[in-house]
This record gives C-alpha cells, structure tokens and sequence, in this order.
C-alpha cells in the first residue's frame, strides 16, 4: 500500500491537475467509479489505477476489469487518494490513461451539431457535453483556445458522456462552418439582440448551433457566417443565461420538434 504522499506516483499524478502536466506525461485524470467504468467499457487505454482496500472489496467486478486494462495498479491510503484526486470527497478510485487530444468527428451527414468558441468553465463545457448526448448531438467542434477537454472537471461534469460524443479540438471553427453551410445546413447564431426566438426556426433541417464565450460571446467572424441569429427570452433585469443551460434549451427544442416530426 503507498502511504507516502512523497511517492513518485503520487507527485506524477498530482501533475496531472494543471494543464501543463497532462501535456508533458500525456496522461489525464479519471476520477470515480463511474468514470473508470465508462473508460473500461470504451476501452480507454489505461495507465495507472489507484484504489483503497474498501473500494476494491465494495466493486470486484470493476477492480478486476481494471486490473486487466491497467498497466499499473496500486493499493494506496484515504491520505493518498485524497491528494491525487482533485475532488474534495474521492469516492476510492483514481486512474490515468492516454490523452485523448481530438476526437474527431467524421459525419457523412449531419442533423444536429454544435460549435463552442472559446469556452472557458470547465463545469459548463462537460456539461454541455452531457446535454448533446442526451439530446442526440451528432458531433461537436471545440475551438483550441477553450478550456481543456481532458480537464478532470469536464469529465466529472459530464458523466461519462464524454466517451460518447465524437468532438474535434479546431483551430479554425470559420473552415468548420464553412464546409457545412457549403453543404447546405443551416448556421443558426445565438445573440442576445437576435429578433427571432429559438423556437421559431425549423430544427427539422440539418442545423449547426453556435454558442460563444460565457461573457464575450461569439466573435463577429463567426456570426457572420450564420443563416439565422436566434435569442432566448429574458426577463427585464436578467442580461444572460448560462451558456450550458442555452445550450441545452436550443437541443431540446430541436428534439421536441423532430418527434413531432
């Protein structure tokens, strides 16, 4: 059992908290039951597995799946886990695997996709992430000066949908809506100044949504690559909704209407 919060392990995989340590191992952080589960179960390429005594005797079935994916696996302290994981309450298990940079998305046809430019609330890009699955996203396209994808918030936020959503890090969103619109779906921008609501356009048509910043938005480059500018209604004294609550009121009005249709 690693007691020693002066391990080798345990600092390497402190690392993994900032950006800058998943880029120079490679490596990021699955934090929890539940998230080491998915992995398995979408064959992650695992690393390391660290686990205490009471989280290997509660799941077995786990333990062992993880035992044969895992390069690594290490009996270690409540102390430990607590400093290697970067929830206040670890639930007894914290793994490493190979980053996964880009996702990519490869459609030969689109319905329903989304476009997040510079995102940067680790909470709201995961949970974001869990929306569109549970909507029925069919990709995502991340601009490369948003928040990680790997952050371990992101991942903790999305539940695990996260490994069922094809998503591509872009450096060049306009290329991204340029070939779709050049196919024929529709672009539809969100602005808090739009005159349309955004249950007035017809989701049934192949269709991009765009979202921006949480507090800047989306760049005019962006916006003027769009067919529609859409609003959500506010109350007066209300200036903005959360960027993960917009989204995920644009893909349920667009589930809503294609079962109507």
């Amino acid at each position: 059992m690693i007691t020693s919060l002066q391990n080798p392990l345990v600092k390497q995989m402190r690392k993994l908290h900032s950006s800058k340590g998943r880029r120079e191992q490679n490596l990021f952080l699955l934090e929890g039951t539940h998230l080491l589960e998915t992995a398995c179960e979408n064959d992650c390429s695992l690393v390391t597995v660290c686990y205490t005594q009471q989280w290997q005797e509660r799941y077995p079935q786990l333990w062992e799946v993880a035992c044969k994916q895992a390069k690594r696996t290490e009996i270690v302290s409540e102390e430990v886990l607590g400093a290697i994981a970067t929830t206040v309450h670890p639930d007894g298990v914290v793994a490493t695997a190979v980053r996964i940079i880009d996702k990519p998305v490869q459609l030969a046809h689109l319905h329903l996709g989304l476009v997040l430019e510079r995102l940067q609330d680790p909470g709201n890009l995961g949970t974001i992430i869990r929306t569109s699955v549970a909507a029925g996203v069919d990709g995502l396209w991340l601009s490369d000066n948003s928040v990680d994808l790997d952050n371990p918030k992101v991942l903790r936020s999305s539940a695990g949908a996260w490994f069922h959503l094809p998503i591509a890090i872009s450096s060049n969103l306009t290329e991204v809506v340029k070939e779709y619109r050049s196919q024929g779906v529709q672009i539809v921008a969100t602005l808090p100044k739009a005159n349309k609501l955004y249950w007035e356009i017809d989701f049934n048509r192949p269709t991009l949504i765009l979202l921006g910043n949480e507090g800047a938005g989306l760049t005019e480059e962006l916006i003027s690559l769009s067919n529609l500018q859409v609003k959500i209604p506010l109350n007066k004294g209300v200036e903005s909704l959360n960027v993960a609550i917009a989204s995920a009121l644009l893909l349920y009005e667009a589930q809503r209407q294609n079962r109507q249709h």
